[in-house]
């Protein structure tokens, strides 16, 4: 069985999870580049460094995510964090105007397959790799779990009319990480008497192309937050929402 520990990012080919992946690597990870295209993996496991490897992983796709976790435990025999980055923000052309997602994505106009292809990858994919990988992490001494979510998911947030942005609260994207959020909270209630932690990352307003480089913060300082997650010391919470400015409400 490896010796160092493994973390395993998936959408990790380009913006913040390749982010995340190069950080972890920093810390001594073996870091498996989750890639519905295993070629594009490839490139980004060399630009990671030698302790990373393509793991052709769709989260949308049940025989992929078993043949991943078979993978996983044939050749590496632990999985220690579990990074659920992978997302999308709308399933129309790349390249939409960030003002022209939120309009479409209005409860009252919002696409129903829209909607459903957006929470297949976001909620209904970390729902199921979670599930997938879960044996492995039980095994591992320390295992840790982040989900990427965003403060754009917060009920709490958008409840509030002094809330600048919760007129982009819609149906697709933002409501896709408030179920995030549910999925988050329960599987922590679920661990939270085992080793296994549990929690939910905001990354910031990040220029990446989920937004269309639409962003102000850099992908290095988008990684932080589920980073420092990541690694967890023992006395770390389980059950939280935060950004790297502090805690979030769900």
């Amino acid at each position: 069985m490896q010796n160092s520990p493994v973390a395993l990012v998936t959408g990790a080919t380009k913006g913040i999870g390749l982010q995340i992946a190069k950080d972890l690597a920093a810390h001594g990870f073996t870091v498996l580049v989750g890639s519905r295209n295993f070629e594009h993996g490839e490139t980004a496991a060399k630009s990671v460094g030698a302790d990373a490897r393509a793991l052709q992983l769709d989260v949308a796709n049940q025989a992929s995510i078993a043949a991943a976790a078979e993978r996983i435990r044939t050749e590496l025999g632990r999985l220690d964090v579990l990074v659920n980055n992978a997302a999308i923000s709308h399933a129309g052309k790349p390249g939409t105007p960030l003002h022209e997602i939120g309009k479409s994505s209005r409860a009252s106009v919002a696409s129903l397959d829209e909607v459903r292809t957006v929470f297949e990858t976001n909620v209904f994919g970390v729902l199921a790799v979670t599930q997938a990988m879960l044996p492995l992490l039980r095994e591992a001494p320390a295992a840790r779990i982040v989900n990427v979510s965003s403060g754009a998911g917060s009920l709490t947030s958008n409840a509030n009319p002094a809330n600048p942005i919760r007129e982009m609260f819609g149906v697709v994207y933002t409501a896709s990480k408030t179920a995030l959020n549910a999925i988050t909270l329960s599987f922590a209630i679920e661990l939270e008497k085992t080793n296994i932690k549990v929690n939910a990352a905001c990354p910031g307003f990040t220029a990446t192309a989920l937004n269309n480089f639409e962003g102000t913060q850099t992908v290095e300082q988008a990684a932080r937050e589920p980073v420092r997650l990541a690694l967890l010391d023992a006395n770390g919470p389980t059950g939280t929402f935060s950004s790297a400015s502090g805690p979030i409400p769900w």
